[in-house]
């Protein structure tokens, strides 16, 4: 039921509009100046008011202006009651709040068409005045919301700061929540591990998977795991947990302690680039595999790639919103004008990266986050960890593996699952994984299977140089290649002989390693002068030594 307020001074007039209101339903209320008005406007509701202009006390004009300032959220409609005919009242009225008019004497038709229609707005704004409010609520709530997930956040992936030495890093978001994450952690044995990803889009919902990655990234660095291990763990992580239309590009790169080696996993971000102090490319390092979280468990890759580092080189990564930020002409930053910025002054920042790509951008609106690390090969320190007790028992494994075997298994990850189980050893997966495979894929690619490195400096050589290779895998027979491992407690060392039936490589004439070490695609080799405490190959190259220090 509208309620109607009357305010006039003159008895005839509010008897006769209240009763011509009241018999069309309308709950009446009387008031009888302007300031008397005010005060049942602060006791009630009041939907419409009829308000005459000339009275005591307070007039109709100063009453308008005081009765719009108590309602000004909701729309109560003024209707003046009046018997003035010049313009300047009419202006008036309108000017002072008043939104229409009724002339004495009244008429009955007009009086009624006139509050039906001004009840429509009236109840059209409450209607919009509670939407307002319902909005502003959530809009709160959200607000709260976010303060508290960006709280959370920050905690749950502030561990970059502790690595200053080594890491200059920008993360850039393009709204409240970031959907590139970047992880850093050191493993018990020194190695620093860092992750950059790029969830599909940006936002909360790009950034929600960032915590379940953040705890499983944390958790393998800290038990040694290496790379491919981490891979695989947060690619089964992502595929069970995010909806099909989700993924997440990810390199996951892992620097010795020493800062002479890395090891990259490299799935669907830009291709990172190995530079020196003046930003000139030394190696582009272009991905190898699918995103994270798009592949299951039996098709994902694991394959990772190894590379000799040292003081003067720097690893840049970063994610496909730097080369293609686009500005007004919808022309990309791309590759070039990146490569280019990185040469643009010695030892470049991140922070002067990003300003290159803003100012490029030149004020477009930023449409994808922005992450660029530049990660210095430094020797890292060691953390301080609890000594870990190590196994008393000696023990030795063999495996011998045939063609038949070597076609339909990997040995490596079996083995490197059985060492770990092994009590002191799991801090050291990663590097007894790095060292295995290396020998392994050296004994299997170029013993057994001979094929030449040199292919893959050819135009399309690494695609020649593994159809080759799944060819003569295809073919084999009669092939052998053996692994002897042998742990001593005495003197915390595991010991490694691998051995395969094929020619083997040639030495040099008093050489102390095999050339094919210091060919451009045998780095792996070297890399295990690196991390074993000795290494030694027999006369024809055909079998490989490796003494590797657990203290």
């Amino acid at each position: 039921m509208m309620h109607v307020l009357i305010v006039d001074d003159q008895a005839l007039n509010r008897i006769l509009l209240s009763k011509m209101l009241e018999q069309e339903g309308y709950k009446i209320s009387f008031a009888y100046n302007g300031l008397d008005a005010l005060n049942v406007l602060k006791r009630e509701e009041i939907d419409i008011v009829l308000l005459d202009v000339l009275m005591p006390v307070m007039d109709g004009f100063e009453a308008a202006e005081k009765i719009k300032q108590l309602n000004s959220e909701v729309y109560l409609p003024i209707i003046f009651i009046t018997s003035l005919e010049d313009q300047a009242s009419f202006e008036r009225c309108l000017a002072v709040g008043g939104d229409d008019f009724i002339h004495k004497p009244f008429e009955k038709v007009i009086l009624h068409a006139k509050i039906k229609a001004h009840s429509r707005t009236r109840e059209l704004s409450k209607k919009a005045n509670q939407q307002k409010k319902l909005l502003e609520y959530h809009h709160n709530q959200i607000e709260r919301e976010h303060e508290i997930i960006e709280h959370i956040f920050s905690n749950s992936l502030e561990n970059q700061g502790k690595f200053k030495e080594y890491l200059d890093f920008n993360l850039s978001p393009a709204s409240m929540f970031n959907g590139d994450v970047f992880l850093v952690a050191q493993s018990p044995i020194g190695n620093l591990y860092c992750m950059l990803g790029d969830f599909t889009g940006h936002g909360l919902a790009a950034a929600i998977g960032a915590l379940p990655v953040s705890r499983v990234f944390y958790t393998m660095v800290q038990k040694g795991m290496a790379v491919n291990d981490i891979a695989c763990e947060l690619n089964l992580l992502l595929y069970n947990l995010l909806p099909g239309h989700m993924f997440c590009a990810a390199n996951i790169i892992e620097l010795s302690a020493s800062g002479k080696s890395v090891s990259a996993w490299l799935g669907g971000l830009p291709d990172a680039y190995l530079i020196d102090n003046n930003g000139n490319v030394k190696q582009t390092l272009e991905s190898q595999h699918m995103a994270l979280g798009i592949l299951d468990e039996q098709e994902f890759e694991y394959e990772v790639i190894h590379f000799e580092a040292d003081p003067s080189t720097r690893l840049v990564l970063a994610t496909d919103g730097i080369i293609e930020t686009a500005n007004h002409s919808d022309t990309f930053f791309g590759e070039e004008r990146f490569l280019q910025t990185l040469k643009a002054k010695p030892m470049i920042s991140s922070e002067d990266i990003i300003q290159s790509v803003s100012k490029f951008a030149n004020g477009s609106e930023q449409q994808d986050d922005l992450s660029i690390v530049l990660l210095n090969c430094l020797p890292l320190i060691p953390q301080e960890q609890e000594r870990e007790a190590f196994s008393t028992l000696a023990f030795n494994l063999s495996l011998s593996l045939n063609s038949q075997q070597i076609k339909k298994t990997d040995p490596v990850y079996d083995v490197v699952n059985i060492l770990s189980s092994v009590e002191g050893l799991k801090a050291h997966r990663s590097n007894i994984f790095l060292l295995l495979s290396e020998a392994y894929n050296n004994a299997l690619d170029h013993g057994v299977l001979g094929l030449d490195s040199e292919i893959k400096k050819q135009e399309d050589g690494f695609f020649r140089y593994y159809e080759l290779r799944e060819a003569a895998l295809a073919n084999l027979t009669g092939a052998m290649i053996i692994i002897d491992m042998r742990y001593c407690p005495d003197t915390l060392c595991l010991y490694f002989i691998i051995c395969d039936s094929g020619r083997g490589f040639s030495n040099k004439p008093g050489a102390s390693e095999p050339t094919l070490v210091n060919n451009e695609f045998g780095r792996g080799l070297s890399l295990l002068e690196e991390i074993a405490e000795k290494v030694t190959y027999n006369a024809s190259g055909n079998q490989v030594e490796m003494c590797y220090k657990l203290s």
